[in-house]
């Protein structure tokens, strides 16, 4: 592409067409749901028998006792020999008593509380928390096509991480600045990120002075003490194994701060089948629960009672190309199944809203409900890329963005109870008896009363007929969203912020910057 906008999305009648819903009256820019946390209040899909999830397990604790995980961090193996696991080099066997020991020290629901309280997130239990893309290198919309990510384009996906009430909280870096010099970029993106949201926020664990500098970055933007930070959970970090069967230097280095800190940790294996890990789902999974288990007993032995969550990334790849594959059946069913093992060890789960689709097309969208649906039906707590996301993770797109949050809007309504209320209004049957056999429920009285919110009501969804559509200007569904998304960029408001503590955390960054920020290797 080139920097070129991509040809394979229409641009016919563009200079006639609106805007597609991107004005509306009062100076709203959409009509949008308010922000609140959903509960997930359908059972989960369980494709696993009492056999299966044994069969797993079984795998899982055979693969730490008798294989071992590799783990890349000195200070890591030398707790973990404290533990008594059996220690060879790097090599790590941990027997099952004291890896369930570890698990039942973690809690199976925890909140996570940002600057604004308000916007306090339960995680566990039934709760859903849906985040925004996170790290791609890339960036693309339709005029720019695809081209590296800066600051520019980090902050205007932040505005819209703010602006959507569906999206619950500020993941990793919508896309990376690779404009700012990778010693400070984590002070300038986090800057931004806690200015210019009042969610929760994610710190990258990239080493320790990343990972410190955040800390108290987020310390000082909550208005917090030491002690008031400490004492409750106020950002989160999530580490990924590097499949197979190994845990690096800086992640674990990241993770065992944020465990000493009562910080939760997200530990989420990417193990793409047929390539990273067994070309079989059981296989694939079992290979990513012994992973994430491994990391978790660690931190449990560190810090018992840490906030923590099992992660699943598993999806196959392409086996012409090699290319990772998302929003499979494969995929699904490997959510599904991680989520029951999940729930079988009491941990709060992850996963992911996911595509290979290069821009925002059909593939895109069909790829990405997909794997939000396994979401719901694997019943996940915490949804990362859940807007935004193409390429296999290497690009981020306001107009997917936009996309996706039109998804997350409609899973919400999924779950809202008035949607399967029984009550005598609910049920009906006056209405069913005044409109009889013959009439049409349109003028009734019981439709004139609720027809206002009986339905969802779509932001860039067009329910027109073709005629009608065409005549309007025939814009298609990533040109509506396009201009969503630059109005909501253009009109943005930033959330409230104490002058003082903005000032202070200025210093902070200024101060930081001046002794030369964090080391680029590791």
């Amino acid at each position: 592409m080139d920097g070129q906008p991509d040809q394979t999305v229409p641009r016919r009648r563009r200079s006639g067409g609106r805007r597609g819903h991107a004005a509306r009256a009062g100076g709203a820019i959409i009509d949008q749901m308010p922000f609140r946390q959903p509960r997930n209040i359908d059972r989960p899909t369980e494709p696993l028998d009492g056999d299966g999830i044994q069969a797993i397990h079984t795998g899982v604790m055979r693969i730490l006792r008798d294989i071992g995980i590799e783990f890349l961090n000195p200070e890591a193996v030398d707790h973990l020999r404290r533990a008594g696991c059996r220690v060879d080099g790097t090599n790590v066997r941990m027997d099952s008593d004291f890896v369930m020991e570890m698990l039942g020290h973690a809690p199976s629901q925890f909140t996570i509380t940002p600057r604004n309280p308000d916007r306090r997130l339960t995680i566990g239990g039934n709760w859903m928390a849906f985040g925004n893309v996170s790290s791609p290198p890339n960036y693309w919309d339709l005029k720019t096509g695809k081209v590296p990510g800066t600051l520019d384009k980090y902050i205007e996906l932040l505005k819209l991480t703010q602006y959507f009430n569906c999206i619950h909280f500020a993941g990793g870096y919508p896309v990376e600045a690779v404009d700012v010099h990778a010693s400070v970029r984590h002070l300038d993106c986090l800057f931004e990120k806690l200015t210019l949201t009042d969610k929760v926020v994610h710190a990258y664990s990239l080493g320790r002075e990343r990972v410190e500098d955040v800390l108290e970055m987020t310390r000082i933007a909550g208005g917090l003490s030491h002690e008031e930070f400490e004492a409750t959970p106020r950002i989160y970090t999530n580490i990924n194994s590097v499949s197979p069967l190994k845990h690096d230097f800086p992640m674990l280095e990241g993770a065992m701060i944020h465990a000493r800190r009562r910080q939760p940790v997200i530990v989420t294996p990417f193990t793409l089948a047929g390539a990273m890990a067994p070309v079989t789902m059981a296989g694939a999974v079992t290979l990513s629960l012994a992973e994430g288990l491994a990391a978790i007993a660690l931190l449990q032995f560190i810090s018992p009672g840490t906030p923590v969550a099992i992660g699943t990334f598993t999806s196959n790849v392409d086996m012409k190309s090699g290319a990772p594959a998302f929003g499979t059946p494969e995929y699904i069913r490997a959510t599904q199944m991680t989520g029951q093992m999940g729930r079988f060890y009491g941990l709060p789960i992850r996963s992911s809203g996911v595509c290979a689709a290069n821009v925002p097309d059909g593939q895109a969208m069909w790829e990405t409900t997909a794997s939000l649906w396994a979401a719901v039906q694997s019943g996940t707590n915490v949804i990362y890329h859940a807007a935004g996301w193409l390429e296999g993770g290497l690009i981020a797109s306001p107009e997917k963005f936009v996309m996706d949050c039109e998804v997350l809007q409609q899973i919400q309504r999924y779950f809202d109870p008035a949607i399967h209320a029984t009550t005598p209004g609910d049920i009906a049957l006056d209405a069913i008896a005044e409109v009889g056999p013959d009439g049409h429920y349109f003028g009734c009285q019981h439709t004139q009363d609720r027809y206002q919110e009986a339905f969802y009501q779509p932001f860039l969804s067009d329910w027109r007929n073709f005629e009608a559509w065409d005549g309007a200007g025939g814009t298609w569904t990533a040109e509506r969203a396009h201009g969503i998304a630059r109005a909501i960029i253009d009109g943005f408001e930033p959330p409230q912020m104490d002058p003082a503590i903005r000032e202070e955390l200025t210093a902070f960054v200024a101060k930081r910057k001046e002794e030369g920020g964090a080391p680029t290797d590791f």
